[in-house]
């Protein structure tokens, strides 16, 4: 047989408080209790993240037909050339979506990613200059 047990959402809180209010000193439950509660919390904003970094992936999958794995390795590419931590990169990219534009750095990040995947995809050995030759600056 198989049981749940169903707990108020506020039952960490009031455990957490209850041990506070401990008058015999300092309660080791109490403190397991906070180390937990920020674990969940780290990893809640994880969580967040992947999903967010996910459906960035499946945006480059879309507009420049690739696979996941060369998907993923281009938001990582413009999160190193932006020294921007990859969620705030595949959060950046989403949000075009919805017309906020890209950061110029992140912009340049972008081309120069996108280069290298289609030279890698040509099976060119080096990837292209940062600049193409011949034309201006956007």
């Amino acid at each position: 047989m198989h049981r749940t047990a169903m707990l108020s959402k506020d039952w960490w809180n009031l455990r957490a408080e209850a041990s506070a209010e401990d008058p015999a000193g300092p309660d080791p439950e109490g403190q397991d209790v906070v180390a937990l509660r920020a674990e969940i919390d780290q990893l809640r904003r994880a969580l967040a993240g992947r999903a967010v970094v996910d459906q960035a992936c499946g945006m480059v999958m879309v507009l420049a037909p690739c696979r996941r794995e060369p998907a993923r390795n281009l938001l990582v590419d413009i999160s190193r050339q932006c020294n921007t931590k990859l969620p705030d990169v595949a959060a950046a990219l989403v949000a075009t979506w919805e017309g906020e534009p890209l950061s110029r750095l992140m912009q340049r990040g972008l081309r120069r990613a996108l280069r290298r995947l289609y030279a890698e995809d040509r099976g060119c050995d080096s990837p292209p200059a940062d600049e193409p030759s011949g034309r201006g600056r956007s």
